[in-house]
C-alpha cells in the first residue's frame, strides 16, 4: 500500500506539471511564472529552495555525527543566505526586471562578463542536482527494494518531464502543497519520538562533550573552519540562478523582500526539526542501519504506522522533487537566456522556451550520470555546489551593487581568479578551506581590476 501512495504522489507532480502548462505562454511565465506570485507561494517557493535532502537527510546525519558545529552549513548558513537575499539583493535586482542573474552581468558589466557568469553558474549546479537524485534514489531503494540507480533513472525522468511541462509555476503550486505536508509529518514525529525519550535534558546528557558548542575552539584553523563553513551556503548560494528564480517570481518588490525574510525565518525554526528527530531516534534505536544520511526514513519505516508511512515518504520524494526541479531549471534558464541568445539575439520567444526545455534534458542526463560516478554524501555535494558559485560570482555581484569603481576587468579578474585559485587549493589540499583561497582571490581580481583601469568606462550602475 505504501508503494501505491508514494506512486500517486509522484504522478501527482506530473498532473500539476501538465495544469500549470496551460498558464505557460511565455518563457517569462514558464522561468519566473509571470512575476504572479502572492506571498503566500512566493515564501513558500523561497524556504522550499534547500529543504529537500540536505536538510532532512544530509544535515541529520551530519549532526548526530559531528554535533551543532557540523552543521554550521546547513541549517544556519541557509538560513543566513535567505536573510541577505532580502536585506540586500532582492531589492535592486527585482527593480531591473530581469530574468538572470547574468542579465544583471551584462547590464552592469557588459556581454563579454554576462558570458563567463553563465560559463560559471551552470555548473556549479551538477553536484547539487545530482545529490537530490541520489536522495530520492536511496529513498526509494529502501521503500521498494530496487536498485539505486534504476530507482534514480525513473525519478530523474519524472522530475524532468514535470519541469518541462510547468516550469516556475509547477514549483511554486507544489512547494506551498508538500511543504505543509512535510511539516506536519515532521511535527508528528517529533513528538511521538519526544514521548518516548526522557526530556531534553537526558537526550542531552547522553551526547558526547562539546556536542552542543556553536561557538569553536579558539585557534586560528577552528576559527576559519567556522566562518568557512557560514559562507559556503550563506554567501555562496546569493549568486546562485535557482534562488534568484524563486524570489524574483513574486508579484511585485515589496512581496519579494518579505517572502526571503518569512523563508529565513522558517527555515531556522522548521529545518531544526529533522536536527531533533535524527538525534532522539539514534538514541532511542542505535540498530538503525549504519548510513545516518537514512535515520530518518528508516526510523519512520520502523516506528511509524502505516498512515505516517504514506505521509512522510511521499512528502518527502515530492519535496526532494521540488527542490531537483528548481535546480535543473535554473541553470537551463542561463543556458538559454545567456549563452544560446548570446549568439543568436534575435532568437524568439517561442524558440527561447524551446531550447531552455531542451537543456533541461541535457542537464538531467549529466546529473544523472554523475550519480553513478560520484560519492553518495548528500551534505558534501551541496556544499561543494555553493562554494563553486562563492568563489566566482559572490565578489563581483555585490560590488557591482555597491562598490561604484568596479568595472569589467575587475569583474573577470575576480571571476577567473577566484575559481582557478580554489581549483589549485583543492588540488594541493590546503590546510585552510579552499574556499578561502578562492574567496580572497576574488576580492583581489576586482581590486586589482579597479587598479589597473580605475577610469574604465563600464555600464550604468543600477
Amino acid at each position: 500500500m505504501l508503494l501505491i501512495f508514494i506512486a500517486l504522489y509522484l504522478l501527482s507532480n506530473l498532473v500539476i506539471g501538465a495544469w500549470a502548462a496551460r498558464k505557460v505562454s511565455s518563457s517569462q511565465d514558464f522561468v519566473l511564472a509571470g512575476r504572479r506570485l502572492p506571498l503566500a507561494l512566493a515564501a513558500s517557493a523561497t524556504f522550499a529552495t534547500w529543504f529537500g535532502s540536505e536538510t532532512i537527510m544530509g544535515a541529520p546525519a551530519t549532526f548526530v555525527d559531528g554535533g551543532v558545529l557540523a552543521i554550521i552549513e546547513e541549517p544556519f548558513g541557509s538560513a543566513l543566505c535567505l536573510f541577505l537575499v532580502g536585506a540586500f539583493y532582492a531589492r535592486p535586482l527585482y527593480r531591473l526586471g530581469i530574468t538572470t542573474f547574468s542579465d544583471y552581468f551584462s547590464i552592469r558589466f557588459g556581454r563579454s562578463a554576462e558570458f563567463i557568469s553563465a560559463i560559471l553558474v551552470i555548473p556549479s549546479y551538477f553536484s547539487w542536482i545530482a545529490a537530490q537524485f541520489i536522495a530520492i534514489g536511496i529513498v526509494l531503494n529502501l521503500v521498494t527494494g530496487l536498485p539505486v540507480f534504476w530507482c534514480i533513472v525513473s525519478s530523474a525522468t519524472i522530475v524532468m518531464i514535470y519541469t518541462m511541462m510547468g516550469g516556475m509555476w509547477s514549483l511554486s503550486i507544489t512547494d506551498f502543497v508538500h511543504n505543509i505536508i512535510i511539516v506536519i509529518a515532521l511535527i508528528f514525529i517529533a513528538v511521538i519520538l519526544y514521548n518516548q525519550t526522557d526530556g531534553i535534558g537526558s537526550m542531552i546528557q547522553k551526547t558526547k562533550p562539546g556536542f552542543f558548542r556553536f561557538f569553536p575552539q579558539a585557534t586560528v584553523k577552528d576559527g576559519v573552519s567556522w566562518i568557512a563553513a557560514w559562507m559556503t551556503i550563506g554567501l555562496g548560494s546569493i549568486p546562485q540562478q535557482d534562488i534568484f528564480q524563486r524570489v524574483m517570481s513574486a508579484k511585485n518588490e515589496r512581496t519579494t523582500v518579505r517572502a526571503s525574510y518569512l523563508a529565513s525565518f522558517f527555515y531556522i525554526t522548521i529545518a531544526l526539526l529533522p536536527l531533533f528527530i535524527g538525534l532522539a531516534g539514534k538514541q532511542l534505536y542505535p540498530d538503525l542501519n549504519q548510513d545516518n544520511q537514512m535515520l530518518i526514513p528508516n526510523m519512520v519505516l520502523r516506528q511509524g504506522s502505516m498512515p505516517l508511512q504514506i505521509l512522510f515518504f511521499g512528502a518527502l520524494l515530492s519535496a526532494i522533487l521540488s527542490v531537483s526541479s528548481g535546480a535543473i531549471l535554473a541553470p537551463a534558464t542561463i543556458f538559454g537566456e545567456n549563452i544560446y541568445r548570446f549568439f543568436r539575439p534575435d532568437i524568439s520567444d517561442r524558440t527561447l522556451l524551446l531550447t531552455i526545455r531542451l537543456a533541461i534534458v541535457v542537464i538531467t542526463l549529466i546529473c544523472v550520470w554523475m550519480t553513478a560516478a560520484r560519492d553518495v554524501n548528500i551534505f558534501e555535494l551541496v556544499g561543494e555546489s555553493s562554494a563553486f558559485s562563492l568563489v566566482s560570482l559572490f565578489v563581483p555581484l555585490t560590488a557591482g551593487l555597491y562598490w561604484k569603481p568596479a568595472n569589467t576587468i575587475g569583474c573577470i579578474l575576480s571571476m577567473i581568479g577566484g575559481i582557478v585559485v580554489w581549483f589549485i587549493c583543492l588540488a594541493i589540499n590546503t590546510e585552510y578551506s579552499a574556499m578561502i583561497y578562492g574567496l580572497l582571490a576574488s576580492a583581489a581580481g576586482m581590486v586589482a581590476g579597479v587598479l589597473i583601469a580605475p577610469k574604465s568606462v563600464t555600464k550604468t550602475r543600477p
